[in-house]
């Protein structure tokens, strides 16, 4: 008889990534953005509010890894107030196994920076050791796309943002990604464990069924609070005004090529 000898490492290898999702509760893309009367923020009351879009291609490529047996847990977490668990069981339901909640208090939420989420996500990590976290490459709300390099920056991890394509390696212990750059696609390998950014491009995130809303109902979320990981909320930045873009003056129409350079000239444009 032949016995064949599985070491731990193999086992680990065999049940592919453990992959952590970012999922940011904002306010939904289709709605037009009013700022306070105050100018301290924008209206978040009575607004819709959904997962941001770039969280949601991130949340579609872990459950696509999972369905290509290249990953198998993808957890999904996310840090803001009560009402971004709905945000969590809307991943739940797209296929994600189970999901963490940092809760924040509203009074503290507007005061939330991306450094604040980088160390909430990084002490996460400490506990649940991913193999690959995966977050959108930047907000809707803020764009400030600075969560996903302080995370790789904190954990001192490889890092590959803007990513368009995926490509995990046999054993799982590399990746190739293609990034979107100014000049084009680059192409890198990194080791995992590895921080990744999703871009508009990666895929296209599909829609949760009601059957698995249902499901989703069951899965396990945890919650927790800042308190509980140490780290502190304290604002790096005040924020000092928020103000509408200027608008746009009207435009003027000309009947001929000679009237527009007439009109150039007189706003002293050309010569």
């Amino acid at each position: 008889k032949y016995i064949h000898i599985i070491n731990k490492a193999d086992m680990a290898a065999s049940k592919g990534l453990k992959i952590l999702v970012g999922c940011k509760r904002v306010i939904d893309y289709a709605v037009k953005v009013r700022v306070k009367p105050d100018r301290s923020g924008v209206v978040t009351e009575g607004v819709k509010h959904s997962m941001n879009p770039f969280d949601e291609i991130a949340v579609e490529e872990a459950v696509r890894m999972k369905e290509k047996k290249l990953a198998g847990e993808a957890v999904a977490i996310s840090v803001g107030p009560p009402q971004s668990q709905e945000t969590l069981r809307t991943a739940l339901a797209m296929g994600i196994d189970r999901a963490i909640h940092v809760e924040i208090p509203l009074a503290q939420l507007e005061k939330l920076q991306p450094i604040h989420v980088s160390k909430l996500l990084a002490k996460v990590c400490e506990s649940e050791k991913p193999d690959l976290v995966i977050l959108g490459k930047q907000a809707i709300d803020d764009d400030c796309n600075q969560t996903g390099q302080m995370l790789a920056a904190l954990l001192d991890w490889p890092q590959a943002t803007f990513a368009s394509k995926i490509e995990p390696s046999q054993d799982s212990k590399q990746l190739r990604v293609t990034r979107e750059v100014d000049g084009g696609l680059e192409t890198i390998d990194v080791s995992v464990p590895a921080v990744v950014t999703s871009d508009l491009r990666l895929n296209e995130p599909r829609y949760a069924t009601l059957p698995n809303i249902m499901k989703a109902k069951k899965k396990p979320l945890a919650k927790m609070s800042p308190d509980q990981l140490g780290v502190d909320l304290q604002p790096r930045q005040e924020v000092i005004s928020v103000e509408d873009p200027p608008v746009r003056k009207a435009g003027a129409k000309v009947e001929s090529v000679e009237d527009l350079v007439g009109k150039l000239r007189e706003k002293g444009l050309v010569k």
